[in-house]
């Protein structure tokens, strides 16, 4: 093998059989020689004392297996971002472009929105506008004194002529005199209030000029920011398997009419194809793995495999894969298309969801949803309404409303946490007790969503019961008492360390890819909207799995 970032197998790999397919990066369950190369990259990384603490602390890697020109087999190594301050170690593959190269743009346009961010901080921190800030601080404190002091005499002055008044025999004089002398106390608020608020206005001004020259370097270090990213996305040129060329903003720009995200490019999956295509290598088989320990909110277990990341790598793999024979979306193809009706009335349906079906249609989805296959199913004059959903891995019990009033309902139920939900969920590993109660505050990572992250500041309140069920070797059956209905809320409850610290076992986000996500909404109690009745449906696990 002539190219120096291939690596051979350590082991004999002749009596593995290649993929028929390359694999679908957003979606996958690792092939046996991506592990075998994955172990093996770990191996090496690690026994680095250069990069160990670095790795250690939490890092992406890849493998990539492909074959030579000669039909040799081997495989490509990369991380996402840096390692140990270096763009270039000769074991893995290249970044796309060096943002490290210290004549580079990346670097001089730094270097200049750097001295932008000095100037910022040099005026927001200047001794002059701490003494302007403070000196309106005080400048208010002593109109508020002032005000007051004159508020009293005021009403002092009103409660004495009050008094006059009400022991009556007041004379003309005497009346003109107290009005007078009400008319020029409010006249002196008046005339002190004036020279307040021009006083203030003196001072604010000041302090406005110096938010303003603050204001403008800002959007200049933004506008800055923006041309560089937008030239230096334009500098990150990719390749597919069909030869053709684009850079990293044109891709963007023509899917999503945006500059892409910061760190476009720099993850391993971009980086392991365009080396092998710059080489002119056949890919067979790719995946990604964490290293170390999980970013902090986040859920990433050592040596586990993960998809490539949505915001940032899905435009591109949409352009590099081009040309390759990839695997099909399993998210975009239902398994089956057939829904177990469990109970049915005039305003209602219950339904058996089965696991991989959409509950509601997606943007990139070609087979039916739940809620399409139900709207066909009614005959003509009904409607199928969307009250809750499930994740598309997660198998079982549905409501779907007929009518508009049944749907507000159900939802307001949902809302007031008035539905009784179980869901079953096979755990990879021991919980760390038989029972309890699980509060994590989920959001959105928004860089790469539909995952959640652990946010103790931001995130919605999310609570979720468990108790094990039955011990099955290393995995646990147990069942969850969701409270709430946040987004992948078991799921994260279930792998986070400061929930169980166990995921699911299939979760391919979360945990360990496999044939399907073990987790099934298994029971549902609520009000029946129209008529008040009580109504608890079950699904039996065995009728999926």
């Amino acid at each position: 093998m002539s190219d120096s970032k291939i690596h051979r197998f350590h082991c004999d790999v002749s009596g593995i059989e290649l993929p028929a397919q390359f694999t679908y990066p957003m979606h996958y369950v690792p092939h046996e020689l991506c592990k075998i190369a994955a172990h093996e990259v770990m191996d090496f990384a690690l026994s680095q004392d250069e990069w160990r603490n670095e790795l250690l602390a939490g890092k992406m890697l890849g493998v990539l297996v492909v074959k030579d020109l000669d039909n040799s087999l081997g495989y490509l190594a990369a991380y996402s971002g840096n390692l140990d301050h270096n763009g270039n170690h000769p074991y893995f593959v290249p970044h796309i472009y060096n943002l490290l190269d210290p004549h580079g743009l990346f670097r001089t346009g730094e270097a200049k929105i750097t001295a932008i961010n000095r100037r910022i901080e040099a005026l927001e921190n200047s001794p002059e506008r701490g003494e302007l800030s403070h000196s309106i601080d005080c400048t208010i404190a002593q109109q508020e004194q002032e005000q007051l002091l004159m508020r009293q005499a005021i009403d002092s002055a009103k409660a004495s002529r009050d008094k006059c008044r009400s022991q009556g025999n007041l004379s003309p004089q005497q009346e003109a005199a107290f009005i007078k002398e009400s008319q020029h106390m409010k006249a002196e608020m008046r005339r002190l209030k004036k020279r307040h608020r021009e006083q203030l206005a003196a001072l604010t001004q000041r302090l406005n000029d110096y938010d303003a020259h603050i204001a403008h370097l800002k959007q200049q270090r933004r506008l800055m920011s923006e041309e560089l990213q937008s030239q230096l996305f334009s500098l990150f040129v990719v390749r597919n398997a069909r030869g053709e060329s684009l850079d990293v903003a044109t891709i963007f720009d023509h899917r999503l009419h945006r500059l892409p995200p910061a760190g476009t490019g720099d993850c391993c999956a971009p980086k392991l194809l365009q080396h092998a295509f710059v080489h002119h290598l056949t890919p067979v088989c790719m995946a990604e793995f964490w290293v170390g320990r999980s970013p902090h909110g986040q859920v990433r277990h050592h040596g586990h495999y993960y998809p490539a990341c949505r915001s940032k790598c899905l435009p591109l793999m949409e352009f590099m894969l081009q040309g390759l024979d990839v695997e099909s979306n399993p998210l975009a193809t239902a398994p089956s298309s057939e829904v177990q009706v469990i109970y049915e009335d005039q305003w209602l349906i219950v339904v058996d969801k089965p696991a991989g079906m959409l509950t509601v249609p997606g943007k990139d989805a070609d087979a039916k949803s739940l809620l399409e296959i139900v709207d066909e199913m009614l005959p003509e004059g009904e409607n199928a309404l969307e009250v809750h959903r499930l994740d598309q891995a997660t198998s079982g019990l549905v409501i779907i409303a007929k009518t508009k009033d049944a749907q507000s309902a159900l939802r307001q139920q949902f809302e007031q946490r008035k539905v009784h939900k179980t869901y079953l969920a096979m755990l990879d590993g021991k919980p760390p007790k038989e029972k309890g109660t699980i509060v994590l505050p989920l959001r959105p990572d928004l860089a790469d969503r539909p995952r959640q992250v652990v946010d103790h500041d931001d995130g919605k309140e999310a609570i979720s019961k468990y108790r094990v069920l039955e011990h099955r070797g290393d995995k646990t059956l147990v069942e969850f008492t969701p409270l709430t209905g946040r987004t992948h809320q078991l799921r994260v409850h279930a792998s986070h360390p400061q929930g169980l610290g166990c995921p699911i076992t299939g979760d391919m986000l979360y945990g360990t890819a496999s044939t399907h996500l073990h987790l099934h909404a298994q029971s549902l109690s609520f009000t029946h909207p129209m008529t008040g009745e009580i109504m608890c449906f079950k699904s039996e696990l065995s009728q999926h799995y």
